[in-house]
């Protein structure tokens, strides 16, 4: 909606309209230029653009990963399907388009991959994969400096500040599976924090990373995540790492993890869990600086993609059944 019609890194482009243009898919890119529930600097609806493009190697559709051995864009048949029309002036409106546009892609067995926008997105998001996975039956997890679970912003109950809450209380995810890792500074205000507690939610604060290091939380995480659900959705706002690591961003909280660690948290989610979706949130280009937070938020979607790739690649040397689409098919390559 605000810019070229790029692809992420020269993927093919794919419609709706021509699900020819999805057969095959592994994931699909899905843009969610929206940022009219931000409660402090706006500027995440330029997102997902930044995201496709900023990269300084050519947008040619191929990522080989070094450490992984694994192509995720080529081996996962990656396409993008473009930015969702998402009106400005009616989040509902916008909200609704987005859900119906997971929902889509969902319903081809690709996992969407969402690119925000600001992190009331998340709501339509994780609604899409689980009516399509199971009510009820797809875990979070969460990378984030603010819980997101507020019950209203500004007197909606829509924002960036609500959606994990709207989650919880329709049952698409259920609070006890519903893990949130980089907490910390200065809110939500104690009634939150004790509804919070009552879902059963597990927050580890900033406080307990350090304490135990993020191999230990990871450890956990992925235990709970994987246990009596049938896939997991990936949300990462991007004000998870320290402001000095992703400057563009509308509600920064100094003292969040490295770029280094957020980077190797998802890809060992994506290599660990059934991934059924994810998105990465908040990247806000006008409060940037020489694009390290679009660069960022760009890894961060090509390390969950490697993962994927590397988990299915897996699947496929044992006995698991073989997917629909062809994962590693040679004449993809280049």
């Amino acid at each position: 909606m605000f810019g070229p019609p790029v692809t992420f890194l020269g993927v093919p482009g794919a419609s709706f309209e021509d699900p020819a243009s999805l057969a095959g898919a592994a994931a699909v890119v899905v843009g969610a230029p929206y940022d009219g529930g931000t409660s402090h600097r706006p500027g995440a609806r330029f997102g997902p653009q930044a995201i496709r493009i900023t990269d300084y190697l050519p947008h040619d559709g191929s990522r080989p990963h070094l450490a992984l051995g694994v192509d995720p864009l080529v081996d996962l048949h990656v396409v993008d399907v473009g930015d969702v029309e998402m009106p400005p002036d009616s989040i509902e409106r916008a909200m609704a388009a987005l859900e119906r546009a997971v929902a889509a892609v969902a319903a081809t067995g690709a996992v969407p991959v969402v690119l925000g926008g600001d992190h009331s997105i998340a709501w339509p998001d994780v609604t899409a994969v689980a009516r399509h996975v199971g009510w009820g039956r797809v875990s979070v997890i969460h990378f984030d400096a603010h819980a997101d679970t507020g019950d209203t912003q500004f007197g909606s109950l829509y924002g960036h500040g609500t959606p994990m809450r709207r989650l919880i209380e329709s049952g698409a995810t259920r609070g006890d599976r519903f893990l949130q890792i980089g907490l910390r500074g200065y809110w939500p205000e104690p009634e939150t924090l004790r509804w919070m507690a009552g879902q059963g939610m597990r927050c580890f604060e900033m406080a307990e990373i350090v304490d135990r290091g993020l191999d230990a939380v990871l450890d956990e995480a992925l235990a709970v995540a994987t246990d009596d659900c049938d896939g997991v959705f990936l949300s990462v706002d991007v004000d998870v790492v320290d402001p000095g690591g992703a400057p563009g961003t509308g509600t920064p909280e100094p003292g969040g993890l490295s770029s280094r660690q957020l980077l190797d948290a998802v890809r060992r989610v994506a290599m660990s869990v059934p991934l059924a979706g994810m998105d990465v949130v908040e990247v806000s280009p006008p409060f940037d600086h020489a694009d390290v937070t679009a660069y960022l938020a760009n890894r961060v979607v090509l390390e969950a993609l490697s993962g994927l790739a590397w988990r299915l690649r897996r699947d496929l040397a044992g006995d698991r059944p073989r997917p629909e689409w062809p994962l590693l098919d040679d004449r993809r390559r280049p």
